[in-house]
């Protein structure tokens, strides 16, 4: 169950991460943050980082093993990275539509994924 709590709140984290470090690049987009400076977008994005925090740091505290969770640091670590490329891709996938995916993409993913696999393996 542990397990299950810290991939949810990982993904949180990262849709949170994802907002605050590439939402920024739509702002301009929306009436509201068409004339915002740099200081402002840099504000908004950390007061969603915040958000982030509040999930990421609960997710390693639960799912690590030194606190009777179910992973290793070295866990916890690749699973965050293999989340954020999947937020990330469909993030970029649904706001991002001029952005396209290519082959080489598919093959980096899947070199990440291989990653997750070695590293779980005994």
């Amino acid at each position: 169950m542990k397990g299950y709590i810290t991939i949810g709140l990982l993904i949180l984290s990262n849709v949170f991460m994802t907002l605050a470090w590439y939402g920024h690049l739509k702002f301009k987009e929306l009436k509201w943050f068409e004339n915002a400076g740099l200081i402002s977008i840099i504000f908004i994005s950390w007061g969603l980082a915040l958000f982030e925090y509040c999930f990421q740091v609960p997710a390693n505290k639960i799912g690590f093993k030194g606190n009777d969770g179910p992973f290793s640091l070295l866990q916890l670590k690749v699973i965050q990275e293999v989340i954020t490329l999947i937020v990330f891709v469909v993030f970029s996938l649904i706001f991002f539509k001029n952005e396209s995916l290519k082959w080489n993409h598919g093959v980096g993913m899947c070199f990440l994924v291989l990653a997750v696999y070695f590293i779980f393996k005994k």
